[in-house]
């Protein structure tokens, strides 16, 4: 069986050159990381308001600011752990915030892998199911935002009949890989 996945990169940001007198504590990296989640996060949202306009679009901490505004958002996650229960770190070092399109055809599997840096992704179409090395499985859908495993061996598998599309946002290092193969 031939096993066909499409990875599609939507953006990623360019390398950081500082002036090479120029280095980062460890809590100026921080606040990079959490920069770079928080521009990935409003990405996410702004792109994906816009894909289901049947869903409605109206969460807001305060309705009456918004009232006659054309923006509006709802929240799609909100999380301390992966999907699997593991608190969420960030890594330490010069970030880097990658955001991948992928697609997976029907019956089709990524393949063992494992990712060092938190993502997060949001299901467009089709059906994803994830299985863990320890037998555990977890089925996601349209519409639905994933805050994957980090650092744990899984299986991503297309059990449907349409092509699965996801949008998944990697908060990483320059100098760490966003996927790891595993046998």
């Amino acid at each position: 069986m031939t096993v066909i996945v499409q990875v599609r990169p939507i953006f990623a940001l360019p390398k950081p050159r500082p002036a090479p007198s120029m280095t980062y504590s460890a809590q100026q990296s921080t606040r990079f990381i959490r920069l770079g989640a928080l521009i990935a996060a409003t990405c996410l949202l702004a792109s994906c308001s816009s894909l289901n306009p049947s869903r409605p679009v109206s969460h807001s901490p305060n309705p009456a600011a918004l009232a006659n505004s054309p923006v509006s958002a709802r929240s799609l996650m909100e999380t301390l752990s992966s999907w699997d229960g593991k608190g969420l770190i960030y890594p330490q070092g010069t970030a880097k915030v990658t955001a991948l399109e992928v697609t997976v055809a029907p019956g089709g599997e990524t393949g063992w892998h494992r990712h060092p840096v938190p993502s997060f992704g949001y299901l467009l179409e089709g059906e994803l199911e994830v299985r863990l090395r320890n037998g555990t499985i977890r089925r996601f859908g349209p519409g639905q935002a994933i805050a994957e495993v980090v650092d744990t061996e899984h299986n991503g598998r297309n059990p449907g009949t349409v092509p699965t599309r996801l949008v998944v946002f990697y908060i990483g290092t320059i100098d760490r890989p966003l996927t790891v193969t595993t046998p």
